[in-house]
């Protein structure tokens, strides 16, 4: 420290004792050091003080250095080391980072840095100079000008893409620097190019035809793939910008086998994969893994083209790569983040993918005796000490498993039949679902009653099998059928809301367009009358709101799919239960409360469950397609009966009113030909019009043409006969010799040469004006800047002649004062 204060007198030259200068004064003669200083090594050791200073005294350096700073870029480029004191002061200048030196300096704010960048990119210019000095090879020169533009690039993002972008090759400097052989230099460009990829498409995909993705790849694999350090992670993390939400990335990615080159890292480096130590795992091989898993979800995630997402489900198959990530799945000593992170991944590398699924059906635990690996991860599911993340990510890989997948869907339903009870002692996906839907844990009835409702989406057939599922019941009474001890759940005390909501998510999925279902639940005892007590219901908890809504869908799905082959259960007769005990717009309210619910808005953006707490599992995103698409028409169909229960539709209507309908269908029959008839004419007469004017506009575009070749040719006749007549009257003087074709030619050539001249005199005419209009703007922008600062000047006056004139004052009263007070003593005398 003692070494900087010498320093920087050396600098300022020595003070006189007992005045000790202000930051403020001491930065400002730096500033008029820099500015002034006709030798380069007294303007370099003042940019070196600044330098110093600019870490404690940030805002003083900042407000006043800035200029100077930028002018050393300009003008000192040939010296590298007064360019990298320039470089390093402006980048902690700008910096978000807070330092130690300026913790106790109140006049600092949080956002200090970003002011300044603001001030720095004013002129665009700054940014294309700071560059250029990535050409340079200096060590000290390219890291900084690295670092000062990764801090600005984080300070304003969109505003640095940008002017990047303009930058006459910039990417492509960046891209560049990505084979320095100085791993610092690499390492810093790397920080640069994720702050500078994030959410720009177009640098995205510039950066990925720069061959970004060997290039990565390459340092991936010389810092050690999973196992390298924080070099590999940042690596990993571009290649995730580059990759999400881009399509065009995601397409060349996998058409340059990038995806086979991704599938080696994922295997773990183990003799025995099953024998892993959790102290192989390091908390940085944990983020690197973590970061390789979201790279695969990137190409595979559901809100992708579905093209690209189909394509790269294949390659990921042929790659081994999925193999990989089931491999993962049954290894020991994996993370909990990981193995949650890992499931997620695999359930998107299967999802819709038919051979994807059937290979995850295959896979077998290491376990005596061996089980499918769906099974175990079902037994996680429905085990309460599991971690809430790892049980969601079980439940969306097994709706992935099924998603589109007729014949999983049966596989799961079969092991519920009684007749595939085979074996007892071996667990099945249909036993530990069953398990978990009449556990005490509410949450894995929730987590159950979901995974068997996705067993039946769009799947008729299957919703039939159910049916026929049995259950024991104890003491020996006859058993009783799944659809029933659901309904019977769903009625008693104990039973939590959260678990209420999965079993009425289950029914109204089974229920919808299936009829069996629908007479089935009916049949029933007290189901009609606990839904209808449900509706009836005042509560005023937002979620009995919720589970309102739901008995009113359920109830809905009772009219919109019965068959009426209950005599007291038609579509009439619950709908008059509806309009009498319930109202007709009490039951829309109701109805209406699931959609209002914060659960259905979250539910209905993505099919992967993500959850903060277990108090947020509600809705399911497949229930919620289901609900959006028939909420209306159910509200209809029970707006469209009246209060006898009867059906408002053409049928119920009388004679004559019945006629009165059919006459008016027949006039708007007629009218609708007639619009029809009309809009066709109308097309053809505007493609009749659109001909006619193409043809007008070539007939005025050919006119032009004649007229201004007939102009020409009368000028070049002109000029044509004027000359030979000239030249005969010069001849008849002189003997007369008729003219040659020669000096006509020439005389050609000569009004030609006039004629170009004339043109080329026109448009430096046209520039001179361009040039004239510049410069009168800037010359009004001049005058307005000077009216300005005359008007400060005004101001300023005023504000002298105002303070002159309280001086004067406070001069006459201490003379008036001065005066009493002399009197008063010569009087005391």
């Amino acid at each position: 420290m003692e070494f900087l204060k010498s320093g920087i007198k050396t600098v300022l030259g020595g003070t006189e004792p007992g005045q000790q200068p202000s930051a403020a004064e001491t930065v400002e003669k730096l500033v008029d050091r820099v500015f002034s200083s006709t030798l380069l090594e007294d303007r370099r050791d003042a940019c070196r003080a600044l330098k110093a200073l600019s870490r404690k005294y940030r805002i003083e350096v900042g407000a006043q250095g800035m200029p100077p700073l930028v002018q050393v870029l300009q003008n000192d480029g040939q010296d590298a080391e007064i360019i990298s004191y320039a470089l390093d002061t402006l980048c902690n200048i700008v910096t978000s980072e807070e330092f130690d030196e300026e913790a106790d300096n109140p006049a600092v704010s949080v956002n200090v840095g970003e002011q300044f960048t603001e001030m720095f990119i004013k002129s665009p210019e700054h940014v294309t100079l700071v560059m250029g000095y990535l050409d340079e090879y200096d060590f000290r020169v390219r890291r900084a000008a690295i670092q000062l533009i990764t801090s600005l690039i984080a300070n304003k993002t969109r505003e640095l893409q940008e002017l990047v972008l303009v930058s006459p090759m910039g990417v492509s400097k960046l891209m560049d620097l990505l084979t320095d052989s100085r791993e610092v230099i690499r390492n810093d460009v790397l920080l640069l190019l994720i702050e500078l990829t994030k959410g720009n498409s177009n640098i995205q995909k510039i950066v990925a035809f720069e061959n970004a993705f060997d290039r990565l790849f390459d340092i991936v694999r010389e810092e050690g793939c999973s196992d390298g350090g924080i070099v590999v992670e940042d690596c990993l993390i571009l290649l995730l910008n580059l990759l999400k939400n881009n399509s065009s990335n995601q397409q060349f990615f996998k058409e340059g086998s990038y995806i086979q080159r991704l599938a080696p890292m994922f295997i773990l480096n183990s003799s025995n994969a099953s024998d892993l130590e959790d102290s192989a795992w390091t908390p940085q091989k944990v983020s690197n893994f973590h970061c390789l898993v979201q790279v695969v979800r990137a190409l595979v995630t559901p809100s992708n083209q579905q093209q690209v997402v189909s394509a790269c489900q294949r390659v990921m198959q042929k790659s081994q790569l999925l193999q990989a990530l089931c491999d993962i799945l049954m290894s020991s000593g994996v993370p909990a983040d990981i193995l949650t992170e890992t499931i997620n991944a695999v359930a998107e590398v299967v999802r819709g993918d038919r051979e994807n699924q059937d290979e995850l059906s295959r896979v077998l635990a290491p376990s005596q005796p061996p089980r499918p690996a769906i099974v175990v991860l079902l037994m996680s599911m429905i085990n309460e000490k599991q971690l809430l993340a790892l049980r969601c990510a079980v439940l969306y890989c097994f709706e992935c498993f099924l998603y589109r997948n007729s014949d999983g869907q049966r596989a799961v339903v079969q092991t519920l039949l009684p007749s595939s009870a085979t074996d007892v002692s071996s667990l099945s996906t249909g036993q530990l679902l069953c398990t978990g839907l009449f556990s005490t844990d509410t949450l894995a009835n929730w987590f159950s009653a979901v995974a068997i409702m996705h067993t039946l989406v769009e799947n008729v057939a299957q919703k039939e099998e159910l049916l026929r599922v049995l259950l024991a019941t104890p003491g020996g009474q006859r058993p009783i059928t799944l659809l029933e001890q659901c309904t019977n759940l769903m009625q008693q005390e104990r039973y939590r809301l959260q678990s209420k909501v999965g079993l009425l998510m289950l029914l109204s999925v089974w229920l919808a367009h299936c009829p069996a279902a629908v007479k089935a639940l009916l049949e029933t005892q007290g189901t009609m009358a606990y839904l209808t007590a449900q509706l009836c219901a005042n509560e005023h908890d937002e979620r009995e709101y919720l589970v309102q809504g739901m008995c009113a869908f359920l109830m809905g799905l009772c009219i919109q799919f019965n068959d009426n082959s209950l005599p007291n259960q038609r579509r009439e007769d619950i709908s008059q239960l509806i309009i009498k005990r319930i109202g007709q717009e009490t039951f829309c309210n109701k109805l209406n409360e699931v959609s209002r619910h914060e659960a259905y808005s979250r539910a209905c953006k993505q099919a992967q469950i993500r959850a903060k707490g277990a108090s947020e599992l509600l809705l399911d995103y497949e229930y919620c397609k289901l609900y959006k698409g028939l909420e209306a028409l159910i509200a209809k169909l029970v707006s469209g009966f009246d209060v006898d229960g009867i059906e408002l539709t053409e049928l119920t209507l009388s004679s004559e009113a019945s006629a009165l309908v059919a006459q008016y269908k027949g006039i708007i029959r007629g009218m609708d030909a007639q619009i029809q008839t009309l809009q066709q004419s109308t097309k053809e007469l505007e493609q009749q019009n659109t001909e006619l004017k193409q043809q007008l506009e070539q007939e005025q575009s050919l006119k032009c043409q004649l007229a201004d070749q007939n102009t020409l040719l009368k000028a070049q006749l002109t000029a044509t006969a004027a000359a030979p007549e000239a030249q005969l009257n010069g001849q008849a003087g002189a003997g007369g010799v008729p003219a040659n074709d020669e000096e006509l030619n020439a005389a050609r050539y000569q009004a030609n040469m006039y004629f170009a001249e004339n043109i080329r005199l026109t448009k430096e005419l046209e520039t001179l004006r361009q040039q004239l209009s510049t410069e009168k703007q800037r010359a009004e922008a001049a005058n307005e800047t000077l009216l300005a600062t005359q008007k400060d000047q005004e101001d300023l006056l005023e504000l002298l002649a105002d303070q002159e004139a309280k001086l004067a004052h406070y001069e006459t009263q201490i003379q008036t004062q001065t005066q009493t007070q002399l009197t008063s003593e010569a009087a005391n005398r």
